[in-house]
């Protein structure tokens, strides 16, 4: 008997600890997914274009000047020179005007193609079934880091007849797989010798602390110090080689990061309402109820005597209702959980305006436990 107690003692204690790994390696991340290489980044980039071959939905000359003016550009430099009389009156129907915006990956080399967004600028209907005729893609420099071309693709549907229109999704803007070809890379100072800086996505001490003692750790003490809360300064090799291998090292390290703050987040625009999962409420009873008040109009006509000298008359009459439904009181104990508070306002048939109002009331009661975050 005691060697069977000794054994299910055992299984009991290899179970906690199996439940617990668990837990812990739930919780864990990787670093990659924490942090970024500081100077390593992508760049914007944006030019101006045409897109020619739309059935009619282009832009309306009289209305958008630049579109012409754009096309007649482009005559010139191909070697097409049009009589002044024809410039004047041309009004394409098939060309529009369009915002070309990609962004240029770190490390892209000359060769390599990149996504594209082509955006109408003019009063062009639809881009469906259009082409991006050849467009340089500058960045805030001023330089040519890329140049776009190409046929587009519009997830939007619209069509009208006789007046009536239906549309799904939008149609003035599209894009390009792969439309772009990188003409110039950008430099990162990656491959130069010196530390390098670790930026967290979030900024927190304990995690930046955290993550400097996994690498010293593993890489050796001294490797890498937190200076604050988003910056870690790692000690690289010298060598772009090494500097590869000596970052893919520290990428695949697990840290637990710090559990994020309690947060309600409240989208006042659109009735969205998100709580984080640390959410407590402190003692508290709420009640809350809403007073509806209606008014209709009818009109009564008043007909008068088919034999008598009186005429038709049209008397409004007015209804004014006034509703108040009763208030449901709600008790909340201590440290009640996210789940619990959810549960109970669901019960009383909480909407999400009186969600808002209610936090709200909460938060400046002292009674929620978190930061509340209007966007």
């Amino acid at each position: 008997m005691p060697k069977l107690l000794r054994l299910s003692s055992a299984i009991i204690l290899m179970l906690v600890m199996m439940t617990f790994t668990g837990l812990f390696s739930a919780q864990a991340e990787t670093i990659r997914n924490l942090v970024s290489v500081g100077g390593v980044r992508s760049n914007q980039l944006v030019g101006y274009g045409l897109v020619v071959g739309l059935n009619g939905t282009g832009d309306q000359a009289t209305q958008v000047p630049y579109t012409t003016q754009s096309l007649l550009n482009m005559f010139q430099r191909l070697g097409i020179n049009l009589p002044a009389s024809v410039a004047t009156n041309l009004q394409p129907k098939d060309v529009a005007a369009v915002i070309v915006t990609a962004h240029l990956p770190p490390f892209a080399q000359p060769g390599q193609t990149i996504n594209v967004t082509v955006s109408a600028v003019g009063n062009a209907s639809s881009l469906a079934g259009g082409t991006l005729l050849m467009t340089p893609l500058k960045g805030a420099d001023g330089q040519t880091y890329a140049v776009a071309q190409g046929n587009l693709i519009v997830s939007g549907f619209g069509a009208s007849s006789n007046g009536s229109s239906a549309q799904v999704n939008i149609t003035t803007a599209g894009t390009i797989p792969n439309g772009a070809n990188v003409e110039r890379s950008v430099s990162s100072g990656f491959d130069q010798a010196g530390p390098m800086m670790l930026e967290l996505h979030n900024p927190s001490f304990t995690t930046a602390a955290r993550i400097a003692n996994v690498i010293n750790q593993q890489l050796g003490y001294g490797v890498a110090e937190a200076l604050n809360a988003g910056e870690i300064r790692v000690n690289a090799p010298g060598s772009p080689g090494a500097r590869v291998n000596f970052l893919s090292q520290i990428e695949n390290l697990d840290v637990s990061p710090e559990t994020p703050l309690a947060k309600v987040v409240i989208d006042a625009r659109s009735g969205t309402v998100v709580l984080g999962q640390n959410v407590t409420l402190g003692a508290c009873a709420v009640a809350h109820g809403n007073l509806s008040v209606t008014i209709s109009q009818k009109y009564l006509v008043s007909q008068p005597n088919p034999l008598g000298a009186g005429q038709t008359v049209v008397a409004p009459q007015a209804n004014v209702k006034v509703q108040q439904p009763q208030a449901k009181l709600l008790m909340f104990e201590p440290g009640v959980s996210l789940e619990a508070v959810v549960r109970a306002l669901n019960a009383v048939g909480a909407t999400p305006t009186d969600l808002i109002a209610i936090l709200q009331a909460m938060k400046a009661a002292g009674a929620l436990h978190a930061q509340l975050e209007v966007i």
